[in-house]
């Protein structure tokens, strides 16, 4: 398999055979001004590092957190455990309105471009890109929060591993009317190539959700269409795929939906998305599977977690070596306690 992606003047090559690639930058270097810059290490400001005998590929954006923390006067600041806390979301209103919003605008389109590297981030990056219009100290306090965490998880990243690319597998997930002002879902999915991460995404639904099964299936929907995306663009590398692929669910409901033939009377207001489920699940294309809370990736991409969930679900997202696991949480108490000291810390 040969691939040449281009980006404007910026150039990366994948060939099956090194004297392939040889000819090819050969014909490019006599009919344009090309450089070869040997190796992958840097391209569009993200960093390149193979690993294990070249078996993995570790792409993270040191550099550009680097010069973010610096720009905003952080290189120097405490860093947080996690990139937001779990409990209510502000309101829109919330705080007082900052005299100057550009510096807030800037801080969020800057974290906007690391998402392309920190999957672990996006969902606190959509939320804090809901206020852009009129953003307030509080606000302002949850941005500085991201790069806090972002300063003390430096070298974090998304590790690509050489294996079986037959297998496509997906988490999906949703919170229920999780945003105040709107009452709207937000919704979170991952897709796997193998075993590298290769998608991922966190946004509002564009509709309110009447239900909590009926927010979880309209997730499933979106993550399906990915899915299916990605199936098409590897069919069009020319690589084989094994189906079904696997689509996890923690919805007990939504699970049911999607893979009974039966049509529910009350959900008829949900029909497309239903029947797109149902004719991709009835063809073999997916299978959509139960995964419990515990197990359930996505949960990263729809709201605040306590630093013990947030930090093995992180590592299971993205197989660093930086997550030593310190075990799970004994009881309740960590939760309240954990989450009314990161928030005075905040303030």
């Amino acid at each position: 398999m040969d691939v040449l992606l281009l980006y404007v003047d910026d150039i990366i090559l994948a060939c099956s055979s090194t004297a392939f690639s040889d000819s090819i930058i050969g014909f490019l270097m006599n009919s344009y001004p090309v450089k070869d810059l040997g190796i992958l290490r840097y391209f569009l400001g993200i960093e390149a590092e193979f690993q294990n005998n070249s078996q993995q590929l570790l792409l993270t954006q040191n550099k550009y957190t680097l010069e973010m923390l610096e720009k905003y006067d952080l290189l120097n600041c405490k860093p947080s455990k996690t990139p937001v806390t779990k409990g209510p979301r502000l309101f829109v209103s919330t705080g007082t309105p900052l005299s100057n919003i550009t510096e807030y605008r800037s801080m969020v389109g800057g974290l906007q471009y690391l998402t392309m590297t920190r999957p672990n981030i996006c969902f606190n990056v959509n939320y804090v890109a809901q206020f852009m219009q009129s953003p307030t100290d509080e606000h302002l306090l949850l941005v500085k929060r991201i790069l806090r965490y972002l300063k003390g998880t430096l070298g974090t990243g998304v590790l690509l591993s050489a294996g079986d690319i037959t297998a496509i597998s997906a988490y999906s997930d949703s919170d229920w009317a999780g945003c105040p002002d709107t009452r709207r879902s937000i919704y979170g999915m991952c897709v796997f190539l193998g075993s590298s991460l290769v998608s991922w995404s966190s946004k509002k639904q564009p509709t309110i959700s009447k239900s909590s099964a009926e927010a979880e299936y309209k997730s499933l929907a979106i993550t399906a269409a990915e899915v299916v995306w990605i199936s098409f663009l590897l069919q069009e590398l020319d690589i084989s795929l094994a189906t079904p692929f696997q689509l996890y669910c923690d919805n007990v409901s939504a699970n049911s939906l999607a893979t009974n033939p039966v049509f529910h009377a009350r959900t008829k207001y949900i029909e497309i998305d239903y029947h797109f489920i149902r004719e991709l699940v009835s063809s073999g294309f997916i299978q959509v599977s139960y995964v419990s809370s515990a197990n359930q990736l996505a949960d990263l991409f729809t709201k605040g977690l306590v630093h013990c969930v947030f930090l093995t679900l992180a590592g299971k997202l993205l197989c660093l070596h930086q997550y030593q696991l310190k075990g799970d949480c004994k009881n309740s108490e960590c939760i309240m306690s954990e989450s009314v000291s990161e928030r005075a810390s905040e303030l």
